[in-house]
């Protein structure tokens, strides 16, 4: 996908109603107040070696980057949002959709106040054999 394409991914999700139960379409996961759309692929890692995952991480960082400069040129410099305290927060509490999810694949995003609703950018992290995927969330739900 192209940063105009996360762009327009986006842009649909924050119009777009949201279901009464979770229910997943393509690449979006949407339950109520949320959507968590992934915006690039990850990858099994498998048998590249460190020159391909470093290769692909850094394209990852490079669409990362070009993204929240498109988003902070729209909606202002965004919050960088720390996830260590959700994952210290989970073994003491319970968090809501879709934080519980992010907060469970990402250290930090980049956050914004579009309208009504929260957007955030961040890479999802699936484990060591996987590559880092780009993700945006689209939410009703403050964050915690």
């Amino acid at each position: 996908m192209t940063t105009a394409e996360h762009l327009d991914t986006i842009d649909r999700l924050r119009f777009q109603g949201f279901p009464e139960t979770g229910v997943r379409s393509g690449a979006v996961t949407s339950g109520p107040g949320y959507h968590l759309a992934e915006l690039g692929p990850s990858r099994w890692y498998g048998d590249e070696d460190a020159a391909d995952r470093a290769a692909h991480e850094d394209q990852l960082a490079a669409e990362y980057g070009a993204l929240v400069r498109l988003l902070e040129d729209r909606w202002g410099a965004s919050d960088m949002f720390s996830l260590a305290g959700l994952r210290l927060k989970e073994g003491g509490g319970e968090t809501a959709e879709p934080w519980r999810e992010i907060g469970s694949t990402a250290d930090h995003l980049h956050l914004w106040r579009a309208g009504d609703r929260w957007v955030a950018v961040y890479a999802a992290h699936w484990g060591a054999d996987h590559s880092p995927q780009l993700m945006a969330a689209v939410t009703v739900v403050d964050p915690p």
